[in-house]
């Protein structure tokens, strides 16, 4: 009886050539940029859109890390004082945002606002995600 292949999972790195996404907080990483989020976040009512759909009050989402396994893209979440000088550049005033990087160079792939239009959920950031993913291979 001869065996079947096992079946390759699809990954959105096959269709697509991108070589990372980054996904870029609208604050600065570190102790002293926690604290000063936590403070313009809950005295000042500023927020992350992008913080706000990776992690809960106290860490990181279960579903987010899931989901970010499930792609077959790496993905990576910076800071704004992580950015090398080419990355913080390309992104300038737009964060929060996530970035797609490629041998052709970098595309914002989702802004600031359509992040925060996601009130914070992680399915609907994939879903969004997925589709322009989809979008850039056409």
């Amino acid at each position: 009886m001869p065996r079947l292949a096992a079946a390759r999972k699809h990954t959105y790195r096959d269709v697509v050539d991108i070589q990372r996404l980054v996904g870029v907080y609208r604050a600065d990483g570190g102790v002293r940029g926690e604290f000063r989020y936590l403070i313009d976040h809950y005295l000042r009512g500023e927020s992350c859109s992008l913080c706000d759909i990776t992690h809960s009050p106290f860490r990181r989402k279960a579903a987010w890390d899931q989901h970010v396994g499930e792609l077959g893209i790496p993905f990576t979440l910076l800071h704004l004082n992580e950015l090398d000088d080419s990355l913080a550049r390309f992104v300038g005033d737009r964060a929060a945002c996530v970035v797609a990087e490629s041998a052709e160079g970098r595309i914002l792939l989702i802004t600031n606002d359509e992040l925060a239009s996601l009130d914070g959920s992680v399915e609907e950031f994939f879903t969004l995600l997925r589709t322009r993913l989809a979008d850039a291979s056409n």
